[in-house]
């Protein structure tokens, strides 16, 4: 394995041949080919191609692949934390329809692509994401990218219409009834993740890699003293700005139980040994909260197919019930607005911390559910009770 005579030529680590080659300053970058006759036969027509650049108002074909890899390459370049999502989605795309030329992109021409992305089990806003894609691509190829003879990389930008929503699950919360009968079934670690989750709204994310270090102890009142955690954007959706999670009196219960128990994590679980190894049981931060004791927890509450991030709907449904205001649900929830601040005040602080007070616990009201969990309670009990396993969107 390794170089061939044809010196931009290489044989991989799987015995499929790499082409990398830089041709009148520019690269020429492909992988998997099963023979060198085909990676040569790919180089000397990307070479050609590259020479009809150079000719005046001559647009050679441009393939949906070589754009793929341009953006990517964009991304990477500036930064953009989407360029990993981007990159995973690309995988299927490519793969079904990498051979189209931007030109040739139309509904029509992905329809085969969209059909193995449903038979795969792929929901429609996942597939929307690939095709979004698609459209970018083809946006930047009729502005932005352009050939060494200045034309852009094609004249107009197709442009592919997006599937409708209608398979897309509804949010659903929880009433205070079935957060005690889930709290009951989950084991000690994930019923304190979920606890802490039900009030303060974070992500799944980010409850599992919270850490010590990120917290603050603020003053809030003669006796009231809160932790509040700042949350790089590393670790926020969209990565703009840092977010804050503000402690109520059971989170701030919560946090404190996990003090001592990891140097850099706060919500752990213990890892237990059997005895005469040797081993030292220890606590290990958590991965994730969607696993199969979460799973098989919701099952024995009868909650189906609960997910992780129903948790931040109960409290967003929670949050409208008490009457909180319109912004301050959404610093709670990190829902991005333009008018927000990354400056809080001491006031604005205590003003969400005394609003996450008003979700504590069932209030005198009862119960409240919102249209959308009604809706998905009654799909729920049309259903066979053989839930699949919550997954992340591909």
């Amino acid at each position: 394995m390794g170089r061939s005579r044809q010196s931009c030529i290489y044989q991989n680590k799987e015995g499929l041949y790499d082409v990398d080659a830089r041709y009148r300053k520019q690269r020429i970058r492909k992988r998997g080919f099963e023979s060198h006759q085909q990676a040569a036969d790919y180089l000397t027509e990307q070479k050609q191609k590259i020479k009809l650049v150079s000719q005046a108002g001559i647009r050679p074909p441009v393939t949906l692949e070589q754009g793929a890899i341009k953006l990517i390459e964009h991304k990477e370049e500036l930064g953009l934390p989407s360029v990993v999502t981007d990159a995973y989605l690309l995988v299927s795309l490519i793969a079904h329809s990498g051979s189209l030329t931007l030109d040739e992109i139309s509904n029509d021409a992905l329809k085969p692509f969209i059909k193995a992305r449903k038979a795969a089990g792929m929901k429609h806003k996942t597939i929307n994401n690939a095709l979004g894609i698609v459209n970018r691509i083809c946006h930047l190829a009729a502005t932005d990218w352009r050939l060494p003879n200045k034309l852009t990389w094609i004249a107009i930008a197709p442009k592919v219409d997006m599937l409708d929503l209608s398979d897309q699950r509804p949010p659903r919360p929880l009433t205070w009834a079935e957060q005690n009968a889930l709290l009951r079934e989950l084991p000690p670690h994930l019923q304190k993740m979920a606890l802490f989750d039900l009030n303060t709204g974070a992500r799944e994310n980010v409850v599992c890699e919270l850490r010590w270090e990120w917290e603050v102890e603020i003053k809030l009142g003669q006796d009231l003293t809160v932790s509040i955690f700042i949350v790089p954007r590393r670790y926020v959706k969209g990565r703009k700005r840092e977010r804050l999670i503000i402690c109520n009196s059971v989170a701030q219960k919560v946090v404190d139980g996990q003090r001592g128990l990891h140097p850099e994590y706060v919500f752990t679980y213990y890892k237990k040994v059997k005895p005469g190894r040797g081993k030292v049981a220890i606590h290990n931060p958590t991965g994730k909260m969607n696993n199969t004791a979460w799973q098989s927890a919701r099952t024995r509450a009868g909650l189906g197919d609960l997910h992780v991030h129903d948790l931040r709907h109960t409290v967003g449904m929670r949050l409208r019930h008490a009457g909180i205001s319109e912004r301050t649900q959404d610093e709670i929830l990190w829902h991005s607005k333009k008018d927000m601040t990354s400056h809080y005040a001491v006031a604005q602080v205590k003003e969400i911390y005394n609003a996450l007070e008003e979700i504590k616990e069932e209030g005198l009201a009862g119960e409240t559910l919102d249209l959308l969990a009604l809706v998905r309670r009654t799909q729920v009990k049309s259903l066979p009770q053989n839930y699949p396993t919550q997954r992340k969107a591909a």
